[in-house]
């Protein structure tokens, strides 16, 4: 095992086969599983911590409800804390993310999941106000396109731009995986 920066963590959002589900639309960013599997083996080679967080939506119908074949997480391995939500912070979720974080020293987090202006974007936002130093890994999350409510579609590679550019560099810095790695090296 190499030596590992100390205070940081890993933090995979939503990762989870109800995603896959049409009923979300278009997805971007096909490469978004690869770049995660590549943060996940970064973290584990320098013996990090990585968290994964999983919705659990208590919606009726929902493709992410508890207990069904949708709530499964799509990654590989073990995380050293498995976060629940019914919202879209991780924060607000069980166990208490900030409590653990906290309790190990951590205070710089790279996110990355889905749905990249939804629950990895409010995580980065809330990650920014409790005080952590956050990484937003854009190529490592997905957003799927959208309509505005005056009915104008946005592609999920324009909602993904318009995230990054609202967060970068006053909640959290918006990095690549590739930028990433080369730091943990």
């Amino acid at each position: 095992m190499e030596a590992a920066p100390a205070g940081r963590a890993l933090i995979v959002i939503d990762v989870q086969a109800g995603f896959d589900d049409p009923s979300w639309g278009r997805a971007g960013n096909p490469e978004m599983e690869g770049n995660i599997d590549r943060l996940l083996g970064a973290w584990r080679r320098l013996g990090l911590p990585v968290v994964f967080v999983r919705h659990d939506s208590d919606e009726e119908g929902s493709p992410l409800a508890a207990g069904t074949a949708g709530n499964r997480l799509k990654v590989a391995g073990e995380p050293d804390l498995l976060v629940t939500k019914k919202v879209h912070s991780a924060f607000y979720g069980r166990p208490d993310l900030d409590r653990w974080l906290q309790e190990r020293g951590i205070s710089r987090l790279a996110i990355c999941g889905i749905a990249t202006d939804h629950c990895c974007e409010t995580t980065a936002r809330m990650a920014g106000d409790l005080g952590y130093e956050a990484d937003l890994v854009l190529d490592a999350t997905r957003a799927f396109d959208r309509r505005t409510p005056a009915g104008v579609a946005v592609s999920a590679e324009e909602v993904a731009q318009r995230t990054a550019a609202s967060l970068h560099e006053e909640f959290c810095r918006v990095v690549s995986t590739d930028q990433l790695l080369a730091e943990l090296d």
